[in-house]
């Protein structure tokens, strides 16, 4: 599939960004889910003339972007990559989209289990990025927990590195696709919901709420989709040290091509701020690709 600008993020950054993209006739689609925007569930009561419930803005918006020609896949991207001056993000079903410019509005957030031990051992076996520390799992036995595709995804990446590799998905939403991947690799799954990373000073087990205890080195919590940061890496732009990413004022990053908007580029955190970059971010993404 081949688009000519591809946003990654389906809150009021994203959506902004494809309604002002997609009425400069470029080809605009979005990649994302509004249930994983920090607006989903909310009620907004200080954004300009608006003071309603988060999803009704959401829903309003896509619709919006819809009457403009942005097209709209509810999936998460899984990879990223540049190729021959091009972006190339390959998605849950397998499908694989060339974009001519990128705009990431994936927000900052990493979802927690909100378990014990969680805080307690993160950095001491806890991790939320596969991608950032299997190197350091080699020969070692790892625990992907998630039940999204990024999961599944890291599940059958960690195979090449550790000793064992087990995935704990208690309400599996992960495509057929790679769930099957992450079995044929050898993947041991689990069904229970995890409810305390154990240990001493260091990540020793995972207990689930069927009383099953996973003994592991490391526990990698990947609840959502692919973060804002390791899309970014993959594409050659580098996050700052607080997660976020530099843009200046025409939301560019210091990737030719590259746009980002919204939360990810730091706060302040407000639906206000997001929009108004969202706008820039689509407006300058279209004349990116028109040579503008």
């Amino acid at each position: 599939m081949e688009t000519d600008v591809l946003i990654i993020g389906c809150g009021p950054a994203g959506l902004q960004a494809a309604i002002h993209a997609s009425r400069k006739k470029v080809r605009t689609v979005v990649v994302g889910k509004t249930i994983n925007s920090a607006m989903h569930g909310t009620e907004i009561e200080n954004y300009l003339g608006a003071v309603d419930d988060g999803d009704s803005i959401l829903s309003n918006a896509v619709e919006q972007a819809r009457s403009f020609g942005a097209e709209f896949l509810e999936q998460n991207v899984i990879s990223a990559r540049s190729e021959n001056g091009s972006f190339v993000f390959g998605v849950d079903d397998g499908t694989e989209i060339t974009a001519k410019a990128v705009i990431i509005a994936t927000g900052i957030s990493r979802k927690k289990l909100g378990i014990p031990g969680e805080k307690e051992l993160f950095g001491k076996g806890v991790s939320y990025c596969a991608i950032c520390d299997c190197n350091f799992y080699k020969g070692r036995r790892a625990v992907l927990v998630g039940n999204e595709s990024e999961a599944a995804v890291s599940a059958a990446m960690m195979t090449s590195y550790a000793s064992e590799t087990s995935w704990v998905a208690w309400d599996l939403t992960a495509n057929d696709v790679v769930v099957q991947k992450a079995k044929d690799a050898g993947v041991t799954m689990y069904s229970s919901r995890p409810v305390a990373i154990e240990g001493e000073g260091k990540v020793q087990s995972l207990r689930l709420e069927d009383g099953t205890v996973i003994p592991t080195d490391g526990v990698f919590i990947e609840l959502g989709a692919k973060s804002a940061m390791d899309i970014a890496l993959d594409i050659g732009v580098m996050p700052q040290v607080d997660s976020t990413i530099k843009v200046d004022a025409e939301c560019r990053t210091e990737v030719p091509g590259v746009f980002a908007c919204g939360d990810v580029t730091g706060k302040p955190w407000q639906v206000a701020k997001a929009v108004g970059q969202g706008c820039v971010a689509g407006l300058n993404a279209a004349d990116f690709v028109n040579g503008n």
